[in-house]
């Protein structure tokens, strides 16, 4: 059995049982528990288990990944999705950028362009953006989430709704092979539908760990996009949606 062969095992246990530990895979598949580590790490920084103490889980369906953790998941990919999603963007456009780690790293590579001017809910973007002396940054009002910077509620709909720009760019933390983009919080949700309603077009950035995940609400659909930034080629559920709805895949 190859590595390929093993993890994809690993990964029908897990989801069968719901935890394994390092000791049982270790007994199970006759290699060393260095070997297992190797594979529940990687597999982990795929976003496809959650690596725990002593042996692995499912990736939670209702949590989020802690934000420092995110920050650094997939770094590489997500710089690599940021790159090829600015180079669609022209100078002198008007754009919503809203939570995510995908989209802080989007904001540095837009830092190169001209004459943007940016509507965020994500304080984040704001501290990345705001030193580029020709860009007009404004900032949604409502509250202020103090694990990740991010700024929900009420207030930020309304405030979202008094705009129509050219490009919104949105994240996501799962992707389900009948099209559903996923999200964890309910609130966040609904800011990046009117994001996607105010909208000429949307931008989606997910690395491919995202087609992996689950949560729990559901925040739109691959058919209202424009166009997918992705590093990795989706399923070919995915790709079926993508091309029957006419969404541009971009592939970094």
């Amino acid at each position: 059995m190859n590595q390929q062969q093993r993890q994809a095992s690993i990964l029908e246990l897990v989801g069968r049982q719901g935890y394994a530990s390092i000791e049982q895979l270790t007994e199970h598949f006759a290699v060393t528990p260095q070997t297992i580590r190797r594979d529940l790490n990687q597999l982990s920084g795929e976003g496809r288990i959650r690596r725990v103490h002593g042996g692995a889980g499912l990736e939670s369906s209702t949590v989020n990944t802690a934000y420092s953790t995110r920050k650094t998941l997939n770094l590489e990919a997500k710089q690599r999705i940021a790159a090829l999603l600015a180079r669609q963007i022209p100078d002198h456009s008007s754009l919503f950028i809203n939570i995510g780690t995908s989209n802080e790293v989007i904001a540095e590579a837009l830092l190169h362009h001209h004459g943007l001017e940016v509507i965020t809910n994500n304080l984040n973007v704001a501290a990345i953006l705001q030193h580029k002396e020709d860009f007009n940054v404004i900032i949604a009002g409502g509250q202020i989430r103090s694990r990740d910077g991010g700024i929900i509620g009420e207030a930020t709909i309304d405030f979202i709704n008094q705009f129509k720009v050219d490009f919104g760019i949105i994240g996501i933390s799962g992707i389900d092979e009948d099209g559903s983009l996923l999200e964890f919080d309910y609130q966040e949700v609904r800011v990046a539908q009117a994001i996607i309603h105010n909208s000429r077009q949307v931008f989606l950035a997910a690395d491919h760990s995202k087609f992996q995940r689950n949560p729990v609400v559901r925040q739109g659909n691959l058919s209202q996009l424009n166009a997918l930034f992705t590093d990795r080629e989706p399923p070919e559920s995915i790709k079926r949606l993508l091309k029957q709805h006419d969404v541009t895949l971009y592939l970094a």
